[in-house]
C-alpha cells in the first residue's frame, strides 16, 4: 500500500467515524491555490448547531515521535488556518467553527477544539 492508500483509507475511516456521529461533510481536501498554501483534509458540518468543522486526519504506523497527535506542528496549525480562513472569505456570513484532529492508529482518536485559529 502506498502513503498515499494509506493516507486515503485513513481520511475515509476518519470520515465514517465523523459521520456516525451525525456530522455532513462539505468539503475533502481543500486547498488553497497557489504554492505554499494550506490543506484542510475535511470539512464537515454539524447539523445541531451549524458549526463548520475543520478536520486534520492524522495517521502514523508508529508512536515514535509522539504518534500521529506529536506529527501536528505549529507550521501544520498555520496552514490549516490558512486554509479555513480563505474558505471562509468565500462565504456570506461565516459559521461558528472550530477545528478538530482525527487520530486514525490503532483506533480512532476524535479530538474536538483541538486548537484554536491564534
Amino acid at each position: 500500500m502506498t502513503t498515499k492508500q494509506r493516507g486515503d483509507a485513513a481520511e475515509d475511516a476518519a470520515l465514517a467515524h465523523l459521520q456516525a456521529a451525525g456530522l455532513v461533510l462539505v468539503a475533502r481536501n481543500y486547498r488553497t491555490p497557489g504554492r505554499g498554501g494550506g490543506e484542510i483534509d475535511l470539512i464537515v458540518r454539524d447539523p445541531r448547531d451549524g458549526t463548520l468543522v475543520f478536520v486534520e486526519v492524522r495517521q502514523h504506523a508508529g508512536a515514535t515521535h509522539g504518534g500521529a497527535a506529536g506529527s501536528i506542528t505549529a507550521v501544520k496549525k498555520r496552514r490549516i488556518v490558512f486554509a479555513a480562513r480563505h474558505y471562509l472569505s468565500r462565504l456570506r456570513t461565516p459559521p461558528p467553527c472550530r477545528f478538530d484532529v482525527v487520530l486514525v492508529e490503532e483506533r480512532i482518536a476524535w479530538i474536538q477544539a483541538a486548537f484554536d485559529a491564534d
